[in-house]
């Protein structure tokens, strides 16, 4: 029989599409159901295929399982807080069929908090020994800047700690509230002499409510760069190769810069051993290409600013500064799988309001 399946494989052995797991998912939708409702062979005949056909359609998409009620199974799909990927975890949801005692959902959601505490070695995290404070800083006026206050607090377990806080504020917020909505975090124990310390139950109210403020406030903000100034610089990194740069100074000046607050990242990695750490013709006309394309799709006035980019050591990094990360992180990743056989590209999506990423390029 194995033989026969070398031969002949199942139609559903290759997942490409969202239909093509979806199909297989439905083919074995009754077995998945007993596995986890009889709490039996759970890895072997459940977890391990799952986890191998949710690779096929992306990495980094991850998953929990369990009884949402009595006949009711729940199929969490989870970017484990992954910028980037929690786009890819919502279409995927999205596309989902109707299928009887099934539940599908996009991001871990939240909990109700007044059932809720974890628990993480001698440590437990609950609404009565966890609260915050937020600090204002005049020059980033719109950034979310959270300490939370723990009052078991010590520098020994000082990772435990945190581990169990971000756990608590993933299950509080939900998995898309606490990766997108808070700017800076740390963790401290209760010695603050002069803040106000309010309930960690508190939390997601408070988060909503600076969210709506800061949408108000630059809902309508726009920009076009086709009149900017593009700076270019030299340097020498101190390996002692070359470090090449260009970016766009006009646009580094502007008063609206949180108004696009994700920073999108390229890299591109080459070989460049026989040219001082800087890539060969074929692989700069390559990459220049990927650039173009890429310019042609994220436009500066729908929002996507290309800030600029930097060459140097077999790395080029190109910058963009995007209003959302839904989008930009579908369409480059579309880019990247179009030029997989000619450049080795990644990205990276993360929340900078005050494009401090860029500072560099303000001062070189």
């Amino acid at each position: 029989m194995k033989f026969l399946r070398r031969m002949f494989p199942s139609k559903y052995e290759n997942i490409v599409t969202h239909e093509d797991f979806w199909d297989w998912f439905l083919a074995h939708h009754k077995t998945f159901w007993k596995a986890v409702h009889d709490g039996e062979k759970l890895e072997e005949v459940f977890f391990d295929t799952m986890m191998s056909k949710l690779n096929q359609i992306k990495d980094g998409i991850y998953f929990l399982t369990g009884m949402y009620d009595g006949q009711t199974v729940e199929l969490i799909l989870t970017a484990d807080t992954n910028i980037k990927n929690i786009v890819f975890v919502e279409d995927l949801i999205k596309s989902a069929p109707d299928i009887a005692n099934w539940k599908f959902t996009a991001l871990k959601p939240e909990v109700d908090i007044s059932k809720f505490q974890i628990k993480m070695e001698n440590h437990t995290f609950t609404t009565e020994n966890l609260f915050f404070y937020a600090t204002q800083d005049d020059n980033y006026p719109d950034e979310i800047d959270l300490t939370i206050v723990y009052d078991k607090f010590n520098e020994a377990e000082k990772n435990i700690i945190i581990n169990g806080v971000y756990i608590y504020l993933n299950n509080l917020l939900g998995e898309l509230s606490s990766a997108t909505m808070i700017d800076h975090l740390q963790i401290k124990g209760n010695d603050q002499e002069n803040e106000e310390l309010i309930p960690i139950a508190k939390l997601k109210d408070y988060l909503v409510w600076r969210e709506s403020e800061f949408e108000q406030k630059y809902q309508h903000k726009r920009y076009s760069a086709q009149k900017d100034s593009w700076g270019s610089f030299e340097a020498a990194l101190s390996n002692g190769k070359p470090y090449f740069a260009i970016a766009n100074t006009t646009v580094l000046e502007w008063n609206h810069k949180a108004s696009h607050p994700w920073v999108l990242k390229i890299e591109i990695r080459y070989e460049g051993k026989e040219n001082n750490g800087l890539p060969n013709p074929e692989d700069m006309h390559a990459m220049n290409a990927f650039e173009e394309e890429l310019n042609n799709v994220l436009i500066d006035t729908e929002g996507y600013l290309n800030i600029g980019r930097e060459t140097a050591d077999n790395l080029r990094e190109i910058f963009f500064a995007c209003r959302e990360f839904r989008d930009s992180s579908r369409i480059t990743h579309e880019m990247i799988t179009k030029y997989s056989d000619q450049l080795n590209i990644e990205y990276h999506i993360y929340k900078d309001k005050y494009w401090q990423t860029f500072d560099r390029f303000k001062y070189s």
